[in-house]
C-alpha cells in the first residue's frame, strides 16, 4: 500500500473538549429548532401536534421529545415545502430517487453550500489529503449529491479536481494514467470495476499515481475494502452521507485509524433509536440513525430518521463520536450501484402498463463487483394472448420507465399470466441474492 499523507486537523472543533462540543451543539439545536418552527408549516404543525415548542430544549436529551422526520413527510410537501427561507434564496437543489416521478427534493442557501463544502473538505484532509492534490471524481455529476458535493469539497480542500463523473471505464483508466491523481472520490463497487480496466489494459493499478480512494454512497465492507487496498496499492476510507441531510461529508473515516466514519457533530446531532418504539438508545447500542440538523438553512432536518441501522462508538482521531457500519436498513429500500431503490417505486411502474398484472418478483444479484436488478412481471389476464413482439414492447416499456424515474437499467422477464407465485399471507416481492456481508436487511417497522 502506498504512503499517505498524514491525516490533517484544521478546524479546532475537530479537537475540541466534549463539553465544549456539546455546548456549541445545544446552542446551534436551538436556532435550528426554532428556525424549523418559525419557517415551515409542517415543523410547526408538528411540534404543536406532540406539544413540544423549540423554547421546550433545555438539553441535549430534550430532543426526544420533538416528533420524527420521514422521508415520506419530504415526499408529502413535494417540491418546496419545506424550505425554510424564500426560493429566491435557493442557489441549488439536489434531488434523490422517489415514488414515480417525485423524487425527494433538498435545497442550499449559498451558507448551505460553504458549510457542505467545509465539511468535504474536512473529509478529505482527514484521508490524508490537501492542497496541491489532484483528486479525480467519479461520482454522478447532476441532481445526485455525490459529484458536485465531492467537488465543491475538494475545491474547499485546495485540490486539483479533475470532474470525471461516473461511467466511460477506459476514459477513467486513462485520464487516471495521463492526469495522475492522488486521491478517487467513486463508489467502492465502481472502483473495482476501474481496477479490472487497468488489467483489461494490461496495466497494474497499484503502479499508478492514487494514494487514497474515498469511497461512499453504497454499503461496503471491509473484504470490500482490503479487496481495493491490495490491488490499486491505495488507502481505502469510508465516507458517509444523504442528500435529505446535506450529501457526502455528513461523516468520514480517518486516515490513520480507519475505525467508522467520524461524524461532523458540530454541524449534524445524531441518535441512535429502537426501530419499533422510537426509544433513544444509548450509545454502542444497535438501532436506527437519526439526525438533526444543526446549521441548516434552506432544509433543516429535525430528527431525520435515515432507516440505516448502526450504532454510536466513542471518540478516537477526533473529538467527535463515530458510526459502525452500516448494518442494514429498518425499511425495504434497496440501494443498487448507489441508488436508492423503494420495491413500492417498481410497483407503481408496472401498474402504468395496463397490459401486466400486479404481480412481480424483484431479484437482486452481485455480477463481480457490481449490484444488478432483474424484474419478472407477468401478462394480465386480459393481455395473456399477446405475441412475442408484443411482449418484448411491454418489457421495453417497463425498463424504460425504471430507468427514466428510478435511474438503474434493470432486466425484466414478462411471463405469461398466472405465472409468479401467490402468497397466501405477506407477498414476497424481493429475492436480494447478494452476499449478506453487503446486502441491506429488510426490517418492517410500524413507525412512519
Amino acid at each position: 500500500m502506498s504512503a499517505a499523507k498524514k491525516s490533517g486537523v484544521s478546524d479546532p472543533i475537530e479537537k475540541a473538549s466534549r463539553d465544549e462540543i456539546q455546548a456549541l451543539q445545544l446552542q446551534r439545536l436551538q436556532w435550528s429548532l426554532r428556525h424549523a418552527y418559525e419557517n415551515v408549516p409542517h415543523y410547526r404543525r408538528s411540534f404543536d401536534a406532540a406539544g413540544v415548542h423549540p423554547e421546550d430544549l433545555k438539553s441535549l436529551a430534550d430532543l426526544a421529545q420533538f416528533p420524527f422526520l420521514t422521508k415520506k413527510d419530504l415526499r408529502d410537501n413535494y417540491p418546496f415545502g419545506l424550505f425554510a427561507v424564500p426560493r429566491e434564496q435557493i442557489i441549488r437543489i439536489h434531488a434523490s430517487s422517489g415514488t414515480t416521478g417525485k423524487p425527494t427534493v433538498v435545497g442550499y442557501t449559498k451558507n448551505d453550500i460553504d458549510h457542505w463544502a467545509d465539511v468535504v473538505a474536512r473529509s478529505i484532509r482527514a484521508a490524508g489529503g490537501g492542497p496541491g492534490d489532484i483528486v479525480h471524481i467519479a461520482y454522478g455529476y447532476g441532481l445526485f449529491t455525490g459529484g458536485l458535493g465531492a467537488h465543491y469539497g475538494a475545491e474547499r480542500a485546495g485540490c486539483t479536481v479533475v470532474p470525471m463523473s461516473g461511467g466511460q471505464t477506459e476514459k477513467q483508466v486513462q485520464l487516471i494514467c495521463d492526469f495522475k491523481p492522488d486521491i478517487i472520490m467513486v463508489t467502492p463497487s465502481y472502483m473495482l470495476n476501474i481496477i479490472e480496466e487497468f488489467g483489461r489494459q494490461g496495466k497494474n493499478p497499484a503502479e499508478c499515481s492514487l494514494r487514497v480512494g474515498i469511497f461512499g454512497a453504497e454499503p461496503w465492507t471491509n473484504a470490500m475494502r482490503r479487496e481495493i487496498e491490495t490491488r490499486a496499492g491505495i488507502d481505502a476510507v469510508d465516507i458517509y452521507g444523504l442528500s435529505e441531510v446535506m450529501g457526502p461529508g455528513v461523516a468520514s473515516e480517518c486516515i490513520e485509524t480507519k475505525d467508522g466514519p467520524v461524524i461532523w457533530e458540530d454541524h449534524f446531532y445524531p441518535e441512535i433509536i429502537d426501530p419499533m418504539t422510537g426509544e433513544v438508545l444509548p450509545d454502542g447500542a444497535e438501532g436506527e440513525l437519526v439526525f438533526t440538523s444543526l446549521t441548516k438553512e434552506a432544509l433543516p432536518v429535525i430528527r431525520y430518521r435515515t432507516r440505516d441501522l448502526t450504532r454510536l462508538l466513542p471518540p478516537t482521531a477526533r473529538s467527535m463520536r463515530r458510526i459502525d457500519r452500516i448494518t442494514g436498513r429498518s425499511d425495504d429500500m434497496l440501494i443498487i450501484r448507489g441508488v436508492n431503490v423503494f420495491p413500492t417505486q417498481i410497483e407503481e411502474l408496472i401498474l402504468q402498463c395496463p397490459e401486466l398484472a400486479p404481480h412481480y418478483l424483484i431479484e437482486v444479484t452481485r455480477s463481480g463487483h457490481l449490484d444488478e436488478m432483474a424484474v419478472s412481471v407477468e401478462l394480465s389476464d386480459a393481455a395473456g394472448t399477446v405475441g412475442q413482439d408484443r411482449a418484448k414492447d411491454v418489457s421495453g416499456k417497463l425498463k424504460h420507465l425504471v430507468k427514466t424515474y428510478v435511474g438503474i437499467s434493470v432486466a425484466v422477464t414478462v411471463h405469461p399470466p398466472q405465472t409468479i407465485e401467490r402468497s397466501a399471507g405477506k407477498a414476497k416481492r424481493v429475492v436480494d441474492s447478494r452476499p449478506k456481508s453487503t446486502a441491506p436487511a429488510v426490517t418492517p417497522v410500524p413507525l412512519s
